[in-house]
């Protein structure tokens, strides 16, 4: 056998790649004897300079990662560029590619690049960890627009179109800005763009004068970039001649690149091959959940380089497309095909699948993943495929290769194949060219369908459809009948897409009726069932028959088509036909202030042009130190067990595992803790029992992060439960073990007046009704993440992403059992935060900081995440009761509530949370209030402050209540809401110590001038026009008030002037993203600008804010309540004025001696008079003066489809009283973020656990933020400026939280919509109950809209019809 073997073994050989070889930014790398399972992301980031690409997800969800790939053909001359996933992408996988990151495009040293630059100036950076991806996507956007046949654009323009600006980036995710500040940066490089529509930005003021192009940033045609080196050129050229001699490499591992379907076969026999082999071409499976990696590979063999898998056949009969084709490709060319098509009805079929194509995945996943893979996976696995769906609608074969034979079979066939082996490959699908007959009157029918919970893609499908059909009219009945129907459905809990058969047999040759259609409906019931565990099942049924109604009812004689208006005037002629695709359109209006010049100014965020270049710095970006090492947290499944073992299954990640570190490595004097609050601690590892599903148990150390994570993936953990109770998951399996944290006395919110005589005093009364909110994950871009590294003399630095890194140095410093001084914990800014990074980053940092300190090297954890979003908890899930007494005009009289919050295992900050909640109940008059709360301890992960914690659900809470009492008296919830609005005096007793003098109170007029500013009237009549015209389109409309109560906290300060007149400034607070650094900035140049005729602009240019360091500032405090901003302003404010106070007599000095003296002479004559030039303070607000109410009020408008629960934002209005804003384009930012990420938590964010309380909806596939496409089409955002207040910082009201709480006015729309629809089909609810009676939770996603309009409600009609 050994004389045989050898000749395979040199074929093998042959095939097999040792290096790779690329440009990157325009340099050249050549790279051997990596392990090929390495992501180009991966290699850029620890083995390149380059730091701008990030990982978010790993899943190719985010676009945190994404760089743009070019490929040069020698034979055409021509470069194409697109962008792709980096974290997906393999760096064997790039050979002669060139690619550029963000720093490629511009950066500090070669200066910035339009696109970066116009981000920074249109305020489109926040936290930053987006941006780099955002720039990526953009860049591409608009270089391949300039390729493009269109004319040429005026100077400066590209031709990119303003349509295409809001897809440009539409698979990127943005958790603080709300998108509208990067679509403006996107819309200006537009060449029909009118800039004037543009928001708040650095290069005109609004109002001034008409902007033009030359007051933005130079944008060169074609982007401005080499996107491909020559020398890689040549080098190309040249490897091609000698492809013929094959490259000798004794590969026992890597990465073979067979160049033919022989080769390919030789491979898969040859001995070499056992089961750690991967067949690739994009490899953006391994991001898909369920069909990950689970174990590393030592073998890949990269079949993209086979001729025959990239060919595209153009026939008369149809088209043939290469099964290596990236889907982005497929659709260029089904595009093509249409151009080319001569009949005017040929080309729908090609057009619709384009259409649909382009709404899965995300456009740089789409760009490397091939259809192939695409249909493979859905052959194999259950995978919710849209492609596969509508191909079979279409009628595609496919061509495979068996072995040494070939096979043309249909698409179905294929699907319905046990699931294939390497051994049989898929080389090409070929799709019908679908022609109506010319010689007979028949017309050819095709429509693609997809209920997801996003218009614009990035999100599986529900389910999906394709029919296809041939029409023709039958002249005796004048109806239509239908022939040679194909109707698909697939993603519906389904082994495979399918053709629903018994419909199509139905169907064929009858007349369309109204009867016909409800049968065919009534057989689809029986074809379209899920499988067993599917989610939302009924849904997706109801769905799907929402679609074939939609199919057929044009058709059918006697239904009114769905979509259009059921009387022949459209009810408003600015309803276009598909809502999703209306433009976006923006008003932002802020006043500024120059009395405090800088403050007040809307001056662009601190160091945010290198956010956009890549070149600021992030925990993670930090160069790994020598000897590093990476760990990744190993957490239990079980949710109340003893851990009796942990071991790791023999595998070839389990060989990378370094070491173990458990609860039994804390040295002797320190603690099992992992976190603390006032009100106790958390442990850092469950042992001996884990108490609840995602606690750590251990964490496994490797010399890669990706190694560390996929040996964490080889775990086996055996449990024991024996004399433990059951586990409590539920508040209601807490109140009956009565297991419940304490609510300190002085926590627990005071009640107002005597409710039982509220109660007696009310007409009307509404026993208990129930309102329930779920978890929100915190989904911040840049994961948990923490550096440790060991110093001398026993002591660490770590440097972790936090909020809080005070209290991170304690309790390191206690699991470690050292003094508080020898932990140094230093965080320069945060990729995102919202409360997560407070309490829950301690984990991490501790985590990383025991490993280091055991293995005496330094130790990186940065969690992926899937591990965070299990692990870290998220807000407060609520359920509340509430009773409720009113008159017979809709004013209240009493309210009582019964709360039960879930705090989880610890009680971390929870028992500020009743407060909170009760807080921003109190918006309202309610006469007389009284609550009975409890805090309730469960075997779930910990719950820690959100965002606007407690004051989101309480909102939603007295909102709930407010429009329950407006439907009992068939009032308008708007007339009920402004009949309890507070006055000044019950203000002043709902809100003692806050409530401030009656001037501020600005709620009411801020109320009027949003009712007016908005037309509000003007718009809910013509809402009742639009519901009464549409049965199957209805809207919604609501107007939501807001009181938020402000604590601020005390906060240091530390300002330096050195000997060159620069200026270093440290606070306590953290840059999360919210402006703080920017604040400060101004507030520096401001306080030190006072002795200076020309103030403090010039100054600004000069100050340098600091990283946090706790040895070097001590008592930081928690960045967290919309304050720090302000409490490190005031104490940035003290120390300036300390060093006013020494410096002004040396400038006097000077002054005697000449008229104009400079900061330069007063700083170096100042410094040779020994004036101490570096000034510490501790600012303390005020025991009385200091908290305050914040004031604003939301208008949300949406549409709802009632045969998918579809969802669309037409409108949302903001007004927002920020008192004197000391940064107007930072406030905004703050309030639209916030507003947006409020959605995301009243609708579409579904926080899914299991029923041991761990999270399942733990990735970018099943968890859904807010993205472009789902953002108001129109979005109008107004920061009222009002006026002087001695108590607050130089005037200024906080922003980053209240408008959160403005979201809510979504979940009332949506309620409003559904309304409507319940009582258009008022026959079909529960008997007995009114129709507009009906219980609506948080969140509200498309698929409880649907179930509460209806599941039944097409049958319905239809049966309606037919009698």
């Amino acid at each position: 056998m050994a004389t045989a073997a050898a000749p395979v073994a040199a074929t093998v050989n042959g095939m097999a790649v040792d290096r790779v070889v690329f440009a990157l930014n325009g340099q050249r790398y050549e790279v051997a004897g990596v392990d090929p399972s390495t992501r180009l992301l991966e290699f850029i980031r620890t083995q390149t300079p380059f730091r701008g690409p990030k990982l978010g997800c790993g899943e190719g969800g985010c676009g945190a990662c994404v760089v743009l790939i070019a490929k040069y053909n020698p034979e055409t001359d021509e470069v194409t560029e697109f962008t792709a996933s980096s974290c997906l992408t393999l760096l064997y996988n790039i050979n002669f590619c060139s690619i550029i990151t963000t720093e490629g495009l511009g950066n500090s040293r070669d200066g910035f690049h339009s696109v970066q630059e116009r981000m920074s100036g249109f305020h489109a950076s926040q936290c930053g960890f987006c941006t780099p991806g955002m720039c990526m996507s953009i860049f591409t956007s608009l270089i391949n627009a300039d390729k493009s046949k269109r004319p040429e654009p005026p100077n400066g323009f590209s031709k990119l179109k303003v349509s295409e600006a809001e897809k440009a980036f539409s698979g990127n995710l943005c958790r603080c800005t709300g998108y509208r500040p990067i679509i403006d940066a996107c819309k200006s490089f537009a060449s029909d763009v009118d800039l004037e529509d543009l928001g708040l930005n650095i290069f005109w003021k609004k109002g001034d004068r008409k902007p033009d192009v030359s007051d933005l940033p130079h944008y060169t045609l074609g982007g401005g970039v080499c996107t491909f080196p020559d020398f890689l050129k040549a080098e190309l050229k040249s490897s091609l001649d000698h492809l013929n001699n094959p490259c000798i490499a004794d590969s026992r591992e890597g990465w073979y690149h067979p160049r033919s379907i022989k080769e390919y076969y030789e491979l898969i026999n040859s001995c070499f091959f056992s089961d750690s082999v991967k067949v690739v071409v994009g490899n953006t499976s391994s991001g898909v959940p369920g069909y990950k990696d689970q174990d590393l590979y030592n073998k890949y063999i990269d079949i993209g380089g086979i001729p025959e898998l990239s060919n595209i056949v153009r026939r008369e009969s149809g088209f043939e497309i290469g099964a290596a084709t990236p889907i982005a490709r497929t659709i260029e060319i089904l595009e093509e095909e249409c151009e080319s098509i001569s009949s005017p009805n040929g080309s729908v079929v090609f057009r619709k699948l384009a259409n649909h194509m382009s709404k899965v995945a995300t456009p740089f996943v789409r760009n490397t993943a091939s259809i192939g893979g695409n249909i493979v996976l859905a052959q194999k696995y259950p995978f919710p495929s849209d492609i596969a769906t509508i191909l079979l609608g279409a009628g595609a074969t496919v061509c495979l290769q068996v072995v040494a034979e070939r096979r043309q079979i249909t698409l179905e066939e294929f699907l319905e194949q046990p699931p294939i082996e390497a051994t049989t490959l898929l080389l090409s699908i070929f799709i019908p060219h679908w022609i109506p007959d010319s010689g007979t009157k028949t017309s050819l029918l095709f429509e693609t369908y997809r209920a997801a919970p996003r218009p614009l893609g990035n999100a599986v499908s529900y389910v999906n459809c394709a029919f296809l059909g041939h029409a023709s009219v039958d002249e005796q009945s004048d109806t239509l009948v239908l022939s040679n129907l194909r109707l698909a459905f697939g993603a519906y809990g389904t082994e495979h897409a399918i053709r629903a058969k018994k419909v199509e047999d139905f169907l064929t040759g009858k007349s369309l009726t109204a009867s016909v259609v409800l049968g065919a409906i009534q057989l689809l019931r029986e074809t379209v069932v899920p499988m067993e565990g599917t989610s939302h099942p009924e849904y997706r049924v109801s769905a799907a028959i929402g679609f074939l109604f939609s199919f057929l009812s044009p058709l059918s004689k006697g239904i009114p088509e769905p979509g259009k208006s059921l009387t022949s005037s459209s009810a408003d002629s600015a309803v276009t036909d598909d809502v999703c695709n209306m433009p976006l359109s923006t008003r932002r209006e802020t006043v500024f202030s120059d009395e405090y010049k800088p403050v007040g100014e809307p001056i662009k965020k601190y160091g945010v042009e290198l956010q956009a270049s890549g070149e600021a710095v992030y925990v993670d970006d930090i160069p790994a130190p020598k000897n590093c090492l990476y760990g990744e947290f190993i957490y239990s499944t079980q949710p109340l067990a003893y851990v009796k073992s942990i071991k790791f299954k023999s595998s070839l990640a389990s060989e990378k595992i370094v070491s173990f570190v458990s609860a039994k490595d804390i040295p002797s004097g320190g603690q099992n803790i992992g976190s603390s609050f006032s009100y106790g601690d958390e442990p850092l590892f469950g042992d001996p029992v884990a108490e609840y599903a995602g606690q750590a148990l251990g964490i496994v150390i490797a010399e890669t992060q990706r190694y560390a994570d996929m040996a964490a993936k080889q775990v086996i953990i055996e449990y024991d439960t024996k004399d433990l109770g059951p586990p409590i998951i539920t508040v209601e399996q807490a109140v009956e073990n009565s297991s419940y944290f304490e609510i300190p006395p002085e926590m627990y919110p005071k009640e107002v007046g005597d409710v039982s005589k509220g109660m007696a005093e009310a007409d009307h009364r509404i026993p208990s009704t129930e309102v329930k909110l779920a978890s929100e994950y915190y989904f911040y871009m840049e994961t948990q993440t923490a550096l440790a590294v060991p110093d001398e003399d026993n002591t660490l630095v770590v440097y972790s992403s936090s909020q809080y890194p005070e209290l991170a140095q304690s309790v390191i410093a206690r699991c470690l059992g050292i003094p508080f001084s020898s932990v140094r914990v230093i965080t320069r800014r945060v990729g995102g935060g919202f409360g997560g990074k407070a309490y829950r980053s301690f984990q991490v940092a501790t985590a990383a900081a025991l490993c280091a300190y055991k293995l005496r090297r330094p130790v990186r954890m940065y969690l992926n995440r899937n591990t965070d979003m299990v692990m870290v908890g998220g807000r407060h899930p609520v359920k509340a009761h509430y009773s409720v007494g009113f008159k017979s005009d809709g004013k209240i009289t009493a309210l009582h509530l019964d709360l039960l919050i879930n705090a989880g295992i610890s009680p971390d900050a929870s028992p500020i949370i009743p407060d909170a909640i009760i807080s921003s109940v109190k918006k309202y008059n309610w006469g007389a209030l009284s609550f009975d709360i409890k805090l309730c301890k469960t075997n779930i992960s910990s719950k820690s402050v959100m965002r606007a914690p407690g004051d989101t659900q309480g909102s939603l809470i007295a909102d709930a209540v407010i429009e329950h009492v407006a439907s009992a008296l068939s009032l308008d919830a708007n007339s009920v809401r402004e009949k309890n609005f507070h006055t000044y005096g019950t203000l002043q007793l709902f809100y003692p110590d806050s409530a401030g003098e009656a001037s501020t109170y600005t709620l009411h007029s801020i109320f009027d001038r949003l009712i007016s500013t908005s037309s509000y009237l003007d718009r809910a009549e013509s809402i009742k026009e639009f519901n009464s015209n549409n049965k199957w389109r209805k809207r919604g409309i609501s107007c939501v008030p807001l009181i938020f109560k402000v604590d601020p906290r005390a906060a240091p300060g530390r300002v330096s002037v050195l000997n060159d007149g620069s200026i270093v400034v440290e606070v306590g607070g953290i840059e999360i993203g919210q402006g703080l650094w920017t604040k400060v900035q101004q507030m520096t140049a401001f306080a030190l600008g006072k002795l200076w005729p020309d103030g403090g602009e010039s100054l600004l240019e000069r100050v340098r804010v600091l990283q946090a360091d706790t040895l070097n500032l001590i008592q930081g405090g928690l960045t967290a309540g919309s304050t720090s901003s302000e409490s490190s302003c005031a104490a940035t404010l003290q120390a300036c004025n300390m060093l006013i106070g020494r410096l002004k007599p040396v400038f006097d000095r000077l002054q005697q001696q000449s008229e104009n003296v400079s900061w330069d002479t007063l700083i170096s004559q100042a410094s040779k008079d020994n004036v101490n030039l570096s000034a510490s303070t501790y600012w303390v607000p005020g025991k009385v003066s200091n908290k305050y109410l914040n004031y604003g009020a939301g208008i949300s408008e949406v549409e709802i489809d009632l045969l998918t629960g579809a969802i669309t934002l037409l409108r949302g209005d903001l007004v927002y009283d920020c008192g004197k804003s000391m940064n107007p384009a930072v406030d905004l930012g703050q309030i639209e973020g916030s507003f947006i990420k409020g959605i995301g938590f009243f609708v579409y964010e579904e926080y899914l656990t299991n029923s041991d309380g761990l999270m399942i909806s733990n990735s970018t596939w099943d968890y859904k933020i807010p993205t472009v496409d789902i953002i108001p089409k129109q979005f109008n955002a107004e920061v009222l400026n009002t006026g002087y207040n001695k108590n607050r910082v130089l005037s200024s009201k906080a922003a980053g939280e209240p408008a959160l709480v403005l979201a809510s006015s979504v979940h009332c729309a949506l309620r409003e919509a559904i309304r409507a629809a319940r009582m258009e089909f008022a026959n079909s609810t529960v008997s007995g109950r009114s129709p507009l009676e009906f219980k609506m939770d948080v969140p509200a996603p498309m698929t409880l809209v649907k179930q509460l309009c209806g599941l039944d409600i097409v049958e319905k009609y239809l049966e309606s019809l037919s009698t």
